[in-house]
C-alpha cells in the first residue's frame, strides 16, 4: 500500500509551480498557439508540475495573508510570461524578414490573416514562419525550450523572483539588436538581386525610353523574387540554427535579469 501525503503547504508550492509553467507554456513558441487547445496547455503544465514538485526540495513560501500569496502566485506568472516571451519573440524575426522581403517584390499589400497569430501577415512570412518552425521542431526546440523552464526553478527559486529593471531593458536592447541583424540576414539575397534588377531596368529605360519599364519591372521583380526564395531554401536550416541559438540566448537573459 502506496502511503501519500501531501499537506497545504505542499499544495501552496505546487500551485505556484504550476502558475509558472502554464504561463511559461501560454507564451513560449509553439506550445503557446492559439490553435493548441487550452485543455492541451493546462494538462501539460500539470503534468510538467508534478515532476517538477517531486524533484524539486520544498520552499514552502511565507505569507500571512491571501493578499500576500495572491502577490506570490502574480510573480510567478510574470516570471513564467516573460521567460516564454523571451523565446517567443525571436519567432517574430521570421515575420519581420518576410515583410521586407514582399516589399521588394512587390507583394506587400498580398496579406493573410494567421488563424494561429491572429494578425495579418505577408505570403512571405508565412512561408519563413512555418518553414523555419518545422525545423526547430525536427531540430529538438521544443525539448530545449522545456527544459529551459524547468532549469528556471534552480536559478530562480520558487518565490524567489527579483525583476529588475534595469536588466530586463538591457536584454530587450539586445534582442533588437540581433532582431534586425537576423531579419535583414533573411532577405538579404532578395535585396541584392532586386537591387541588380533595379539597376538594369534603369539602363534599359535610358536605352529604350518608349519601353514602359514600370509594368515590366513589376512582372520581373515578382518572377526574380520567387525565384530567390525558391533558390536560397538552402539557407533556411541556418536561418533556424541562428533563431534556436537567439532564442536560447534570449531565455537565458531574460532568466538572469529576474533571478
Amino acid at each position: 500500500m502506496v502511503d501519500f501525503s501531501f499537506s497545504l503547504r505542499d499544495l501552496e508550492f505546487f500551485l505556484l509551480i504550476v502558475v509558472r509553467i502554464t504561463c511559461f507554456i501560454h507564451a513560449a513558441p509553439f506550445f503557446g498557439t492559439t490553435n493548441t487547445p487550452a485543455r492541451v496547455k493546462v494538462g501539460l503544465g500539470i503534468l510538467i508540475s508534478m515532476i517538477v514538485f517531486r524533484t524539486l526540495p520544498p520552499t514552502y513560501p511565507e505569507y500571512s495573508t491571501v493578499l500576500m500569496y495572491s502577490i506570490l502566485v502574480v510573480k510567478e506568472a510574470i516570471t513564467g510570461v516573460l521567460i516564454g516571451y523571451g523565446a517567443n519573440i525571436c519567432v517574430s524575426v521570421l515575420s519581420f524578414a518576410g515583410h521586407l522581403v514582399d516589399m521588394e517584390i512587390g507583394l506587400s499589400m498580398v496579406s493573410l490573416f494567421d488563424p494561429v497569430s491572429r494578425e495579418s501577415v505577408t505570403i512571405s512570412g508565412t512561408y519563413y514562419q512555418y518553414t523555419v518552425l518545422l525545423m526547430l521542431m525536427i531540430t529538438g526546440m521544443y525539448q530545449y525550450v522545456l527544459a529551459a523552464i524547468i532549469e528556471t526553478f534552480n536559478l530562480i527559486p520558487v518565490t524567489g523572483a527579483v525583476f529588475a529593471s534595469d536588466r530586463i531593458l538591457s536584454a530587450m536592447l539586445i534582442f533588437l539588436r540581433d532582431y534586425l541583424a537576423l531579419g535583414f540576414r533573411l532577405c538579404l539575397p532578395v535585396f541584392a538581386a532586386m537591387l541588380l534588377l533595379n539597376a538594369i531596368l534603369g539602363i534599359l529605360a535610358k536605352v529604350s525610353p518608349q519601353l514602359n519599364m514600370f509594368a515590366v519591372g513589376i512582372q520581373l521583380k515578382i518572377l526574380l523574387g520567387l525565384g530567390v526564395l525558391f533558390l536560397t531554401v538552402g539557407m533556411l536550416p541556418g536561418a533556424s540554427t541562428a533563431i534556436l541559438s537567439e532564442m536560447k540566448k534570449m531565455i537565458t537573459v531574460f532568466a538572469e535579469a529576474i533571478s
